[in-house]
């Protein structure tokens, strides 16, 4: 009887075939890890990264592997990804060590004549900020109605400069910064102190204090925002620091008879209306307005000013919430 081919005899109990499946397992996990970490330095043909001791796995390694299992398995750009970067590693972008760059005060050119103008303009700026000052001075020596005087000048000063530069083709980013510190200066700081000194006596120092700190902080809010704001030709956001001082100087110059309370409250709302969201018109649109529309005022002037000057100041103020609804209500 002819005897069958030898086979090889496999038992249940054998753990050899389940043993090599996970010996073959584990060999070609460790083969793989082996890739990952090892380090290999001083090889031609491997790409180390400058002054790090870690590099890539040789790619010699990757081929073995595709020609021992018949699979593309291990991917150079798999391998690169796992593989640990040392934290202490040089910056690789370039640093830039250029000089700076000195920006020019006066743009265009520098003749002695733009110079010359250039500085009346800035002289205009610097006599604000110094009446500014002389305002606070004052203040604090009792003399309220001449810092008054004093802030209007402020505000005077403050248009002028602005129109020559215009004028004068010496506008610059400097001059724009120059007069946004003297406003801070003269309308956030010396207008509220005036203010102060004048409620002295009429109402409680810590009311009158929380209403003129609110203008000076509502003031600092409203120029920093004009700064980085896109401008619009025809209405102001919110209304202007300038405005809202020579209001608060001409309430003290003028004396209006009104209590300490409604004093307070109509400074702190003025404050609120500065970093408002509200347009009001610019001074050059009601400049414009029909001469009749002017009659009412001038002849309310005349015959009492306080009055009429309490009405315009809140007919302003009105103007924005109402401009504000036309708007939306036109959108």
């Amino acid at each position: 009887m002819p005897r069958a081919p030898w086979r090889r005899r496999r038992t249940t109990d054998s753990p050899r075939p389940a043993g090599r499946r996970w010996a073959g397992r584990l060999r070609r996990s460790s083969t793989f890890a082996r890739q990952v970490l090892l380090v290999r330095v001083g090889r031609r043909d491997v790409d180390a990264v400058p002054g790090n001791d870690l590099v890539v796995p040789d790619h010699r390694y990757t081929d073995r592997q595709r020609r021992r299992y018949g699979r593309d398995r291990f991917d150079r750009a798999e391998v690169e990804a796992v593989v640990p970067v040392s934290p202490a590693l040089a910056p690789t972008s370039p640093v830039d060590d250029a000089p700076p760059m000195s920006i020019p005060l006066l743009p265009g050119d520098r003749t002695a004549a733009r110079r010359m103008k250039f500085a009346v303009v800035n002289a205009c700026t610097l006599s604000s900020l110094m009446l500014g000052m002389l305002a606070i001075f004052l203040a604090m020596q009792g003399e309220v109605r001449v810092a008054a005087l004093c802030l209007i000048a402020c505000v005077a000063f403050d248009g002028l400069d602005g129109a020559l530069a215009r004028k004068l083709g010496v506008a610059s980013p400097f001059g724009a910064q120059m007069d946004s510190l003297a406003d801070m200066c003269s309308f956030g700081l010396a207008a509220p102190v005036v203010v102060y000194a004048s409620l002295a006596g009429s109402v409680p120092p810590a009311a009158a204090a929380v209403a003129c700190a609110l203008v000076a902080a509502c003031a600092a809010i409203r120029l920093a925002r004009f700064n980085v704001s896109p401008k619009d030709g025809r209405f102001f956001c919110g209304v202007p620091t300038t405005m809202a001082a020579a209001v608060l100087a001409l309430t003290v110059a003028i004396g209006l008879p009104v209590s300490g309370l409604v004093m307070v409250g109509g400074v702190a709302l003025l404050g609120v209306a500065m970093v408002s969201s509200f347009p009001y018109a610019k001074v050059a649109r009601l400049v414009k307005l029909p001469p009749w529309l002017w009659l009412a005022p001038v002849i309310g002037a005349l015959v009492d000013i306080r009055l009429t000057f309490a009405l315009v100041v809140v007919g302003y103020l009105v103007s924005g919430p109402l401009l504000w609804l036309h708007q939306r209500h036109t959108a």
